[in-house]
């Protein structure tokens, strides 16, 4: 019984599907699933499309918008291997590309292996997917409050900007959100990160250069407990895995934030620098066998033509990609999507797919 409504609910979703087709109200990147619960078609054939569904299809075009200004480089590295769209490529052409888009040999052995000679954009676009799948799912509901975030990184990575995306993120969706300048290691660290913090318009705690960055931790986790707010960004120094002395404090930092807050810091964060390509792996691995990273956020990923290092950072990694930064602007910081991704980087080399 349950099946055959299940069943008929899907044909009627495929029906709703056929009349937008005609009409062209929606893009094509609605599913049967949106549709289900979300549009409803009338007897004279008049589609109702609620709100929620058109924002949506809006967030759909808007990631796919940022992947493809992202990727422009990296595009324009693989179209120098596959020129002109095709409904099959083949199997060599595939392998060449994915290395001019920086992926690892070793990491394209594991996703060519056992394809045919000639391959489709549904083949490949399984075998890519599938190397995110090594990280972990991570649960984002039900965040003890307040939500700690220590944000790792070498100088340059883009780390001050990308910790004043993620505050800004904070805000649009409601939450409130503290900043601490933990780089005490570098005056401009401080004064950079202030700037940000006056300019999107929240609190900071911060002190001297050359005072303790463990202290300014404990500080900002014990303001936030106290004034009810959401989240907490804690900045660290910018320090390379070759450094003891700053991998030392960086540990102590750890130590001290679960003194403020139990089972804080709540994230570790790698800022990776998306220029670097591969070269970033062997940072991330360093900091991981330290502390214990949870999650990587690529910056410059509009900057590059390796963009396919991202396939090597997560798979080598194991660990879930949360972010990539696109660009200088606030905004420009989006939530990873490995389907939206890959079908970036497919939209430029295959032809649409007919499916009967």
């Amino acid at each position: 019984m349950f099946s055959f409504f299940k069943k008929k609910k899907k044909e009627e979703a495929k029906e709703k599907l056929e009349v937008l087709e005609v009409q062209e109200e929606l893009p094509k990147e609605i599913t049967e699933e949106i549709i289900e619960d979300k549009i409803e078609v009338t007897e004279s054939k008049e589609v109702q499309i609620t709100e929620e569904a058109k924002e949506e299809v809006k967030e759909i075009d808007e990631k796919k918008g940022f992947f493809s200004r992202a990727l422009e480089k990296t595009f324009a590295s693989i179209k120098t291997v596959v020129p002109t769209k095709k409904e099959k490529i083949d199997f060599d052409d595939i392998e060449e590309m994915l290395i001019e888009a920086d992926m690892e040999y070793e990491i394209i052995e594991k996703a060519m292996d056992g394809l045919p000679s000639e391959i489709t954009r549904k083949q490949l676009r399984h075998r890519l997917v599938m190397l995110f799948e090594h990280a972990p799912d991570v649960d984002l509901n039900n965040l003890p409050k307040p939500f700690v975030r220590l944000i790792i990184g070498v100088n340059g990575a883009g780390k001050t900007t990308t910790i004043a995306k993620l505050a800004h993120r904070s805000k649009k969706e409601g939450k409130s959100v503290i900043l601490g300048a933990g780089d005490t290691f570098r005056a401009a660290a401080i004064e950079q990160l202030s700037t940000w913090a006056e300019k999107i318009d929240v609190p900071i705690i911060k002190t001297k250069q050359g005072h303790d960055s463990s202290a300014v931790a404990y500080d900002t986790i014990s303001s936030a407990i106290a004034k009810n707010i959401d989240n907490v960004i804690i900045d660290t120094a910018g320090r390379l895995q070759t450094q003891k002395n700053l991998n030392n404090e960086l540990i102590k930092i750890v130590k001290v934030c679960s003194k403020a807050q139990e089972n804080a810091p709540h994230q570790k964060l790698m800022i990776l620098d998306g220029t670097q390509g591969n070269t970033a792996i062997a940072q991330a691995k360093a900091f991981n066998e330290m502390v214990g990273i949870d999650g990587i956020i690529v910056t410059k990923l509009d900057g590059t033509a390796k963009g396919g290092a991202l396939f090597s950072i997560s798979n080598q990694l194991e660990l879930p990609i949360f972010f990539v930064g696109v660009g200088e602007k606030q905004d420009d910081l989006i939530e990873f999507s490995p389907d939206k991704f890959v079908d970036s980087l497919l939209d430029e080399i295959y032809t649409e797919e007919i499916n009967n």
